[in-house]
């Protein structure tokens, strides 16, 4: 089990006791040090007294486990509202919103689309382009996870 996989598995039940959703953890390095990174979200947002209260308790079990082995700074934060979706649980759980994504490869000369997540599968997920007056997509694009060197909520404002 490497280290993100590790530090979810121990976030998860902290997350279910505080009624928080687990978003996302990285373990990453920025210069010289590296940084884990547990990202929490809940229905109508959180604020810092929940990171901070997520933080001690994650903090008690990081101690305990000692499973990193070199130097890092932990933090707990919100994904916001520009998220980054990269696990397909995050797809489902956005059906419907506007995203804007980056292929790591031109798709007809574009590298950059933004559009409505209409729907999403283990291998991809479905772009609306323009949408009916019922709100039901009729200029749509497949994309596969793998094409995509990123996937984000669109945090500006209404697209359609």
């Amino acid at each position: 089990m490497n280290t993100v996989e590790k530090a979810r598995q121990l976030a998860e039940p902290i997350c279910e006791k505080l009624g928080l959703y687990l978003w996302d953890v990285r373990f990453e390095k920025e210069g010289a040090l590296w940084y884990l990174r547990i990202f929490i979200d809940r229905d109508g947002g959180i604020d810092m007294n929940i990171c901070e209260e997520f933080s001690r308790e994650y903090n008690e079990v990081l101690d305990a486990e000692d499973f990193i082995t070199q130097n890092y700074i932990f933090e707990a934060g919100s994904p916001g509202l520009g998220r980054k979706l990269t696990r397909p649980e995050h797809f489902e759980v956005c059906e419907g919103d506007e995203v804007r994504i980056k292929l790591y490869k031109a798709r007809d000369g574009v590298k950059e689309f933004m559009g409505l997540l209409a729907g999403c599968t283990a291998e991809g997920f479905t772009l609306a382009f323009e949408v009916d007056d019922e709100g039901k997509p009729t200029e749509t694009a497949d994309f596969l996870y793998k094409e995509c060197s990123s996937v984000n909520l669109n945090d500006d404002q209404d697209l359609f």
